[in-house]
């Protein structure tokens, strides 16, 4: 993976954001591999194709890539909130690359996020435009990387380092049990996920876990037996093998 960043189309363009777009997509096309398969390139979307920028030719994974000069893990700025939603509960929205270049034009970090850990709690909603914007009224999201599990974070280069493809597709087919759940069961299983990561231990409790009761009612306010569905994801979890059972109400990490 050649980590400078090259496009002849680039001078076309005055903005910087359309420099960029132009510039990190045709990198892609050039550098990029599908960590979902054997695959070790992708294509490059047709132009105006909606929310997709690279398609695996073998097993059509999907990919939207997010650039910019500037590096955070805490959110990155989408598109409608409305189609977003939608698209997660309708299992149709892209496999994520967020990507960052040096003002010297290197890629310093990317970071893939599998479709199916974008859930409806790492979505925030912005506030409408104003009346006097062009788009009055239009509600846009933020993706909220912070509220992702560490687990569907795969790093496939950071801080300018290179990650091996085996690592990195690894990591994925060991997350990828996930995929195959139904999409409110696997919001729960996350959202527990993420609760189980926050705590910091390699041996935790049931009760450690009950700490996040109130914070997994506000995410799921439809649910009034938190609890119970506590129990329940972490015999999910168990079984797709995040953590294994030691003794009653008793857990470690696999």
């Amino acid at each position: 993976m050649n980590l400078k960043l090259t496009s002849a189309r680039g001078e076309n363009y005055k903005s910087n954001s359309q420099i960029a777009r132009v510039v990190t997509e045709e990198w892609g096309a050039r550098n990029l591999y599908c960590p979902a398969c054997y695959s070790n390139r992708v294509e490059q979307a047709p132009p105006n194709t909606r929310a997709i920028d690279f398609t695996c030719p073998a097993c059509r994974q999907p990919y939207q890539l997010k650039s910019s000069r500037n590096w955070s893990e805490n959110r990155v700025v989408d598109a409608g909130y409305r189609a977003m939603i939608a698209a997660i509960r309708s299992e149709n929205i892209p496999n994520l690359l967020v990507l960052q270049y040096s003002p010297a034009w290197y890629v310093q970090n990317i970071l893939l996020v599998p479709y199916f850990f974008i859930t409806e709690s790492a979505i925030e909603k912005r506030t409408p435009l104003g009346e006097h914007a062009r788009r009055s009224g239009w509600v846009g999201c933020n993706i909220l990387l912070r509220e992702i599990p560490p687990d569907g974070k795969l790093r496939m280069v950071s801080n300018g380092i290179v990650s091996a493809k085996e690592e990195i597709r690894n990591q994925f087919q060991r997350i990828r049990p996930l995929a195959d759940m139904k999409v409110g069961l696997r919001g729960w299983t996350l959202d527990v996920l993420k609760a189980i990561r926050k705590l910091n231990k390699a041996e935790f409790s049931l009760s450690d876990v009950y700490q996040f009761e109130s914070e997994l009612a506000a995410m799921h306010p439809g649910n009034r037996n938190v609890r119970p569905k506590i129990r329940q994801q972490l015999q999910v979890l168990r079984d797709l093998g995040f953590i294994n059972f030691t003794d009653r109400g008793h857990y470690s990490l696999s």
